[in-house]
Protein backbone atom coordinates (compact mmCIF):
# COMPACT_ATOMS: atom_id res chain seq x y z
CA UNK A 1 0.00 0.00 0.00
CA UNK A 2 1.12 3.73 -0.64
CA UNK A 3 2.17 5.32 2.37
CA UNK A 4 0.38 8.67 2.92
CA UNK A 5 3.72 10.58 3.34
CA UNK A 6 5.06 9.50 -0.44
CA UNK A 7 5.43 13.09 -1.82
CA UNK A 8 2.41 14.02 -4.25
CA UNK A 9 3.22 14.52 -8.09
CA UNK A 10 4.09 18.17 -9.37
CA UNK A 11 1.26 19.15 -10.99
CA UNK A 12 -2.00 17.30 -9.35
CA UNK A 13 -5.69 17.09 -10.38
CA UNK A 14 -7.50 17.27 -8.28
CA UNK A 15 -10.90 15.32 -9.32
CA UNK A 16 -8.69 12.46 -10.73
CA UNK A 17 -7.28 12.13 -7.16
CA UNK A 18 -10.58 12.23 -5.98
CA UNK A 19 -11.88 9.42 -8.26
CA UNK A 20 -8.52 7.47 -7.02
CA UNK A 21 -8.84 7.79 -3.92
CA UNK A 22 -12.91 6.55 -3.95
CA UNK A 23 -11.47 3.23 -6.01
CA UNK A 24 -8.69 2.56 -2.85
CA UNK A 25 -12.05 3.14 -0.66
CA UNK A 26 -14.26 0.98 -2.23
CA UNK A 27 -11.85 -1.91 -2.95
CA UNK A 28 -10.52 -1.91 1.17
CA UNK A 29 -14.54 -1.20 2.55
CA UNK A 30 -16.22 -3.60 -0.41
CA UNK A 31 -18.98 -1.34 0.09
CA UNK A 32 -19.62 3.10 0.37
CA UNK A 33 -22.33 4.95 1.14
CA UNK A 34 -22.70 8.15 -0.81
CA UNK A 35 -22.44 10.33 2.54
CA UNK A 36 -19.38 8.34 3.60
CA UNK A 37 -17.41 9.37 -0.10
CA UNK A 38 -18.64 12.93 0.71
CA UNK A 39 -16.99 12.87 4.24
CA UNK A 40 -13.39 11.06 3.03
CA UNK A 41 -13.00 12.90 0.52
CA UNK A 42 -14.15 16.34 2.39
CA UNK A 43 -16.28 17.55 -0.51
CA UNK A 44 -20.34 18.26 -1.33
CA UNK A 45 -22.72 15.96 -1.63
CA UNK A 46 -23.18 17.00 -4.98
CA UNK A 47 -19.41 16.38 -5.66
CA UNK A 48 -19.10 12.81 -3.90
CA UNK A 49 -22.01 11.65 -6.65
CA UNK A 50 -20.38 13.21 -10.00
CA UNK A 51 -17.64 11.12 -8.83
CA UNK A 52 -19.13 7.77 -7.85
CA UNK A 53 -21.43 8.34 -10.92
CA UNK A 54 -18.42 8.28 -13.49
CA UNK A 55 -16.71 5.51 -11.67
CA UNK A 56 -19.89 3.65 -11.95
CA UNK A 57 -20.61 4.86 -15.98
CA UNK A 58 -17.22 3.11 -16.65
CA UNK A 59 -17.86 0.05 -14.36
CA UNK A 60 -15.48 0.89 -11.98
CA UNK A 61 -18.27 1.01 -9.52
CA UNK A 62 -21.80 -0.26 -9.45
CA UNK A 63 -24.93 0.63 -7.01
CA UNK A 64 -26.85 -1.91 -5.74
CA UNK A 65 -30.45 -0.34 -6.61
CA UNK A 66 -32.18 -1.32 -3.16
CA UNK A 67 -29.49 -0.31 -0.56
CA UNK A 68 -28.22 2.13 -2.84
CA UNK A 69 -24.70 1.31 -1.43
CA UNK A 70 -21.72 1.49 -3.64
CA UNK A 71 -19.93 -1.98 -4.58
CA UNK A 72 -16.56 -2.83 -6.57
CA UNK A 73 -17.88 -3.08 -10.43
CA UNK A 74 -16.71 -5.17 -13.11
CA UNK A 75 -14.03 -3.48 -14.38
CA UNK A 76 -12.20 -2.78 -10.44
CA UNK A 77 -12.25 -6.48 -10.70
CA UNK A 78 -11.34 -7.41 -13.93
CA UNK A 79 -8.13 -4.70 -13.55
CA UNK A 80 -7.19 -6.36 -10.11
CA UNK A 81 -8.14 -9.85 -11.72
CA UNK A 82 -5.11 -9.33 -14.90
CA UNK A 83 -2.82 -7.68 -12.68
CA UNK A 84 -2.82 -11.50 -10.42
CA UNK A 85 -2.96 -13.00 -13.48
CA UNK A 86 -0.05 -11.65 -14.97
CA UNK A 87 2.16 -12.28 -11.91
CA UNK A 88 1.06 -15.49 -11.59
CA UNK A 89 1.96 -16.49 -15.29
CA UNK A 90 5.07 -15.26 -15.10
CA UNK A 91 6.25 -17.14 -12.39
CA UNK A 92 4.80 -20.30 -13.82
CA UNK A 93 6.25 -19.86 -16.98
CA UNK A 94 9.53 -19.02 -15.72
CA UNK A 95 10.59 -22.44 -15.13
CA UNK A 96 10.01 -22.91 -19.45
CA UNK A 97 11.58 -20.03 -20.06
CA UNK A 98 14.92 -21.08 -18.58
CA UNK A 99 14.35 -24.93 -19.48
CA UNK A 100 14.14 -23.42 -23.19
CA UNK A 101 17.10 -21.05 -23.07
CA UNK A 102 18.90 -23.71 -21.41
CA UNK A 103 18.16 -26.32 -24.56
CA UNK A 104 18.61 -23.73 -27.33
CA UNK A 105 21.03 -21.27 -26.00
CA UNK A 106 18.72 -18.28 -27.86
CA UNK A 107 16.54 -15.45 -26.29
CA UNK A 108 13.44 -16.59 -24.93
CA UNK A 109 10.44 -14.47 -24.45
CA UNK A 110 6.98 -14.25 -22.18
CA UNK A 111 4.37 -11.80 -23.92
CA UNK A 112 0.82 -11.47 -23.06
CA UNK A 113 -1.59 -9.70 -25.85
CA UNK A 114 -3.29 -5.78 -24.87
CA UNK A 115 -5.83 -5.07 -27.47
CA UNK A 116 -4.26 -5.00 -30.55
CA UNK A 117 -0.19 -4.76 -29.16
CA UNK A 118 1.94 -7.19 -27.11
CA UNK A 119 3.69 -6.38 -23.79
CA UNK A 120 6.53 -8.85 -22.51
CA UNK A 121 6.70 -9.12 -19.14
CA UNK A 122 9.40 -11.63 -18.72
CA UNK A 123 12.94 -12.53 -20.55
CA UNK A 124 15.78 -14.68 -20.71
CA UNK A 125 18.96 -13.63 -22.99
CA UNK A 126 21.11 -15.39 -24.77
CA UNK A 127 24.76 -15.61 -24.06
CA UNK A 128 26.10 -15.65 -27.55
CA UNK A 129 28.00 -12.93 -28.72
CA UNK A 130 25.54 -12.36 -31.82
CA UNK A 131 21.74 -12.19 -30.03
CA UNK A 132 18.89 -11.06 -29.94
CA UNK A 133 18.64 -8.64 -27.02
CA UNK A 134 15.39 -9.08 -24.17
CA UNK A 135 12.14 -6.67 -24.71
CA UNK A 136 10.91 -7.01 -21.31
CA UNK A 137 8.15 -4.33 -20.34
CA UNK A 138 8.44 -3.61 -24.42
CA UNK A 139 5.04 -3.18 -26.20
CA UNK A 140 4.69 -3.87 -29.86
CA UNK A 141 2.36 -4.28 -32.50
CA UNK A 142 0.27 -7.72 -32.03
CA UNK A 143 0.40 -8.48 -36.04
CA UNK A 144 4.28 -7.75 -36.11
CA UNK A 145 5.49 -10.54 -34.02
CA UNK A 146 5.03 -14.31 -33.72
CA UNK A 147 3.90 -13.48 -29.52
CA UNK A 148 1.20 -11.63 -31.09
CA UNK A 149 0.08 -13.45 -33.94
CA UNK A 150 -0.75 -16.63 -31.93
CA UNK A 151 -2.37 -15.25 -29.28
CA UNK A 152 -4.45 -13.26 -32.21
CA UNK A 153 -4.93 -16.68 -33.98
CA UNK A 154 -7.12 -17.00 -30.68
CA UNK A 155 -9.67 -14.92 -31.61
CA UNK A 156 -13.05 -15.12 -33.81
CA UNK A 157 -13.19 -13.57 -36.80
CA UNK A 158 -15.67 -10.68 -35.39
CA UNK A 159 -13.36 -10.10 -32.54
CA UNK A 160 -10.75 -9.91 -35.35
CA UNK A 161 -12.65 -7.30 -36.98
CA UNK A 162 -13.59 -5.38 -34.24
CA UNK A 163 -9.48 -4.82 -33.43
CA UNK A 164 -8.70 -4.30 -36.83
CA UNK A 165 -11.47 -2.53 -38.82
CA UNK A 166 -11.80 -3.01 -42.79
CA UNK A 167 -9.82 -0.41 -44.62
CA UNK A 168 -7.81 0.95 -42.35
CA UNK A 169 -3.58 -0.11 -42.32
CA UNK A 170 -1.97 -1.93 -39.62
CA UNK A 171 1.02 -0.84 -37.98
CA UNK A 172 4.34 -1.74 -39.05
CA UNK A 173 7.79 -2.05 -37.86
CA UNK A 174 9.54 -2.81 -40.45
CA UNK A 175 9.50 -3.09 -44.38
CA UNK A 176 8.31 -6.81 -43.53
CA UNK A 177 5.43 -6.26 -41.27
CA UNK A 178 2.14 -7.50 -42.27
CA UNK A 179 0.48 -4.08 -43.22
CA UNK A 180 -3.23 -5.32 -44.44
CA UNK A 181 -6.31 -7.18 -42.42
CA UNK A 182 -6.71 -9.64 -45.23
CA UNK A 183 -2.31 -10.74 -45.19
CA UNK A 184 -3.33 -10.90 -42.15
CA UNK A 185 -5.61 -13.36 -41.36
CA UNK A 186 -4.23 -15.22 -43.99
CA UNK A 187 -1.20 -15.29 -42.05
CA UNK A 188 -3.57 -16.13 -38.41
CA UNK A 189 -5.02 -19.08 -40.38
CA UNK A 190 -1.50 -20.24 -41.06
CA UNK A 191 -0.61 -20.01 -37.55
CA UNK A 192 -3.98 -22.11 -36.74
CA UNK A 193 -2.50 -24.75 -39.17
CA UNK A 194 0.80 -25.09 -38.10
CA UNK A 195 0.21 -24.79 -34.02
CA UNK A 196 2.82 -21.99 -34.21
CA UNK A 197 3.68 -18.43 -35.32
CA UNK A 198 6.71 -17.13 -36.91
CA UNK A 199 7.99 -13.86 -37.73
CA UNK A 200 11.01 -13.10 -39.71
CA UNK A 201 12.62 -9.58 -39.75
CA UNK A 202 9.10 -7.87 -39.03
CA UNK A 203 9.30 -6.32 -35.74
CA UNK A 204 13.07 -5.60 -36.25
CA UNK A 205 15.49 -6.33 -39.22
CA UNK A 206 17.57 -9.36 -39.17
CA UNK A 207 15.22 -10.97 -36.31
CA UNK A 208 13.47 -14.83 -36.95
CA UNK A 209 11.46 -16.18 -34.22
CA UNK A 210 8.81 -18.89 -33.38
CA UNK A 211 5.98 -18.30 -30.57
CA UNK A 212 3.04 -20.19 -29.66
CA UNK A 213 0.25 -19.68 -27.07
CA UNK A 214 -0.04 -21.24 -23.52
CA UNK A 215 -3.40 -22.40 -22.38
CA UNK A 216 -4.63 -21.98 -18.99
CA UNK A 217 -6.81 -25.47 -17.26
CA UNK A 218 -10.02 -24.07 -18.97
CA UNK A 219 -8.61 -23.76 -22.95
CA UNK A 220 -7.94 -20.16 -22.81
CA UNK A 221 -4.76 -18.39 -24.71
CA UNK A 222 -2.95 -15.95 -21.26
CA UNK A 223 0.06 -15.37 -22.82
CA UNK A 224 2.40 -16.85 -25.54
CA UNK A 225 6.08 -18.04 -25.02
CA UNK A 226 8.82 -17.49 -28.35
CA UNK A 227 12.17 -18.09 -28.54
CA UNK A 228 14.26 -15.50 -30.74
CA UNK A 229 17.41 -15.49 -32.79
CA UNK A 230 19.16 -13.95 -35.48
CA UNK A 231 17.52 -14.64 -39.03
CA UNK A 232 20.72 -16.71 -39.75
CA UNK A 233 20.42 -19.07 -37.29
CA UNK A 234 17.10 -19.65 -37.99
CA UNK A 235 16.96 -22.74 -40.80
CA UNK A 236 14.22 -24.53 -41.81
CA UNK A 237 15.43 -27.19 -39.64
CA UNK A 238 16.14 -25.09 -36.57
CA UNK A 239 12.85 -23.39 -36.80
CA UNK A 240 10.98 -26.68 -36.27
CA UNK A 241 12.95 -28.10 -33.57
CA UNK A 242 12.10 -24.83 -31.93
CA UNK A 243 8.44 -25.00 -32.58
CA UNK A 244 8.51 -28.67 -31.18
CA UNK A 245 9.91 -27.53 -27.69
CA UNK A 246 7.53 -24.51 -27.77
CA UNK A 247 4.48 -26.93 -28.54
CA UNK A 248 5.96 -29.52 -25.94
CA UNK A 249 6.36 -26.65 -23.10
CA UNK A 250 2.99 -25.51 -23.85
CA UNK A 251 1.29 -28.61 -23.06
CA UNK A 252 3.09 -28.61 -19.81
CA UNK A 253 1.56 -25.72 -19.14
CA UNK A 254 -1.86 -26.79 -18.51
Amino acid sequence: MRSEETPGPTYPIGSVDNALRLLRLVGERQQLRLSDAGQYLGVAHSTAHRLLAMLAHHDFVRQDPVSKLYLPGPALLEVGLAAVQKMDVRARVRPILEQLSAQFGETVHLAVRETTRVRYLDAIESTMALRVVVRTGTVLPANCTSVGKVLLAELTTAELHQLYPDGQPLPAETEHSVVSRDALEAELEAVRQRGYGVNVEESEEGVASVAVAIHNSEGRAVASISIATPKSRMTPKRRRQIADALLAAARDFR
